[in-house]
């Protein structure tokens, strides 16, 4: 009994790392996205930095407001 607990809080910390760590690899992934479209964006309009930049801080706003809302579930989940 003692031990399906312990392998229960395992997998519980273990599924918590995991989380984290593909929320870190999504923020990276759009950052990145974005950056190249608002770029495409930016040489395609003629103007210079603004969609770059815009579009680089609107995925990284949105990606932590998603991890936000997702630890916020799962607070109440536990």
């Amino acid at each position: 009994m003692l031990m399906t607990s312990k392998a229960q809080q395992d997998r519980k910390m273990y599924s918590a790392i995991f989380m984290l760590s593909s929320w870190g690899f999504v923020i990276v992934i759009a950052s990145f996205l974005f950056l190249y479209v608002g770029h495409k964006l930016d040489e395609l309009l003629g103007t210079s930095p603004n969609f770059m930049f815009g579009l680089f801080f609107l995925a990284i706003f949105a990606c932590i407001g998603r991890l936000y809302q997702d630890a916020w579930l799962k607070r109440k989940d536990v």
